[in-house]
């Protein structure tokens, strides 16, 4: 298998095997990132789009507040307003305003979104197995172990930092 630093073309060492860990892991993300989006693309949605609309098929019948799909997204999405405006447009959500509460969004999958959802899960649920099926098990309990570790340290980081931030002002 080759090395990260013959697939980049990288004559000089990493400066540290934590650098060469941390790059492993974006370049693995986003070739993960790509097969899956080539996956969603012949359906005419980003795979994006398909993890809101994931999200909002499992909250059903009420569905959820825009703050509340941003935080259960994949990766985060800094715009969700328009995000879900696409999705609107094309008639795969339906929202409407809290009858408490003019200031929320309500968001529900629509039926066209559901159908396009249903005709997309076999492929969808084949696609892990056909990018990690040539790992074992103990090699995909061990990788979600450590990718876990590697992402509460991350948020341990960030929350520092947000604390931090919050005392300074």
């Amino acid at each position: 298998m080759a090395g990260l630093k013959l697939e980049i073309v990288q004559e000089r060492p990493f400066s540290s095997v934590e650098e060469e860990a941390l790059l492993n892991v974006m370049r693995t993300s986003d070739f993960l990132h790509r097969a899956f989006h080539s996956k969603t693309r012949d359906w005419g949605v980003t795979s994006t789009q398909y993890n809101v609309l994931r999200i909002l098929r499992g909250a059903q019948p009420r569905g959820l507040t825009c703050a509340a799909i941003g935080s259960r997204m994949i990766t985060a999405e800094p715009d969700i307003t328009r995000l879900l405006s696409r999705l609107k447009g094309l008639k795969l959500i339906r929202q409407q305003r809290d009858q408490h509460d003019r200031r929320v969004v309500w968001t529900q999958i629509s039926e066209a979104g559901l159908e396009l959802l249903r005709s997309m899960d076999p492929v969808i649920e084949r696609t892990p197995l056909e990018l990690l099926g040539h790992m074992s098990k103990a090699e995909l309990a061990e990788l979600i172990r450590l990718l876990e570790l590697a992402r509460k340290s991350g948020e341990e980081m960030a929350a520092e930092e947000s604390s931090e931030g919050r005392e300074s002002s």
